[in-house]
């Protein structure tokens, strides 16, 4: 007689869209690898439909609940709303300390076994995350225990994001060993790149509206050899105007000096992967770009989600002293980028980092090697939470 099969393990991830795109793309991303990898149940709550859809088309923004990809997505709307403890998984993660409903906390505290819960904290990589990695936060009023769980760059925290076959489908993509899969030559097209750019160095752009980029795009335009800049619908937008003086639209290109900027559709998950394993130079924001920026082993510039007190420069120079692939020229270019300092020679800045673009690729395979030996955020994130239950 066969054995009963167990119990489908069920999991909520609490998110509440505070950097547009940064917060809602880890949390799906995070979704979707419990769900495929893990077979884990999960429910989806997000207090924002239209950025979602953003990074995943399929999302419709008038449902209150859809299944996509196996997730159940619930929209979170109602902060008040009650629960009854049936309703409460097995595993409750909230994301960056986004504060669950105080009715579904409660339903919590009714249930015979209380579900393991996790604050799943912003990436780091500050000393002081290894300390609090993992460290309980009782509940003042119920029985119930919080857990912090950090994602990092080291052993001693949750890991990156990661999913199983993300280095494969990435060397299938530019080696092209199967005409059934796209080749980087056909996505560039997909994207309006003309044979003529192909040879020009090409590099992505998506940053937060206050960085530097009309001197960035000055130093380009005086250039010798060609530089092409492939932006997202909707990323910096004014800027870009005040720089061209004409308005940037999706599918049009815009030429000064050496550097051409062309304007792509804002992408899904899936083919914003391409684009950062596709291109020589990456310019990322906030963490989810930032962290696909590392796994594509290519040289990238992050633009850190600016805090108050400028705190946000401290968790900058904690990860160029971090990371492996860190030049001094890319470290001088990466803190002009951020203002961390002003009055810089953006001409001097981009020489000296194209120099080393070469080496910080190669650079950068030994980083992912590292960061892989960790092991990925979501199966650390389940070890840890089996010590629990």
């Amino acid at each position: 007689m066969p054995s009963p099969q167990a119990a489908t393990t069920t999991l909520a991830l609490f998110c509440k869209v505070v950097d547009n795109y940064g917060d809602i793309g880890i949390c799906w991303r995070l979704a979707r690898q419990l769900h495929k990898e893990h077979q884990i149940d999960v429910q989806l709550w997000v207090d924002d439909l239209i950025s979602f859809q953003r990074i995943c088309p399929e999302v419709a923004t008038n449902l209150e609940t859809q299944i996509l990809d196996g997730i159940r997505i619930q929209y979170w709307q109602n902060q008040d709303a009650s629960f009854t403890p049936a309703e409460i998984a097995d595993i409750v993660i909230e994301f960056f300390a986004c504060d669950i409903p105080p009715g579904y906390i409660a339903s919590m505290a009714q249930c015979e076994r209380p579900p393991v819960w996790i604050n799943l904290e912003g990436l780091s990589a500050e000393a002081w995350v290894e300390g609090c990695h993992t460290l309980p936060s009782p509940h003042p009023s119920f029985s119930l225990t919080k857990y912090f769980f950090f994602p990092g760059f080291n052993a001693k925290t949750g890991g990156l994001i990661h999913e199983r076959t993300l280095d494969q489908e990435r060397r299938d993509f530019l080696t092209n060993p199967s005409n059934n899969l796209q080749t980087k030559a056909q996505f560039f097209e997909q994207l309006g790149v003309l044979p003529a750019e192909i040879s020009s160095l090409k590099v992505s752009l998506f940053c937060y509206p206050h960085a530097p980029v009309a001197a960035l795009f000055a130093a380009w335009s005086s250039q010798e050899k060609p530089i092409l800049c492939l932006v997202p619908d909707g990323v910096v937008t004014e800027a870009i105007q005040n720089f061209l003086g004409e308005t940037p639209t999706v599918g049009n290109h815009y030429s000064r000096g050496a550097l051409t900027v062309r304007i792509i559709p804002f992408m899904p998950q899936a083919d914003y992967d391409k684009l950062l394993w596709s291109c020589d130079l990456n310019f990322v924001r906030g963490e989810d770009s930032f962290v696909r920026a590392q796994w594509a082993a290519k040289a990238f510039i992050w633009h850190i989600y600016p805090q108050d007190e400028n705190l946000h420069h401290k968790k900058l120079n904690a990860f160029l002293q971090t990371h492996l692939a860190t030049t001094h020229s890319s470290k001088t270019l990466s803190l002009a980028w951020n203002e961390v300092h002003t009055g810089d020679n953006w001409q001097d800045l981009w020489s000296n980092m194209s120099k080393d673009l070469a080496t910080i690729e190669i650079q950068s395979q030994g980083w992912l090697e590292q960061m892989n030996a960790n092991g990925d955020l979501a199966s650390n994130l389940l070890s840890f939470v089996n010590t629990k239950r």
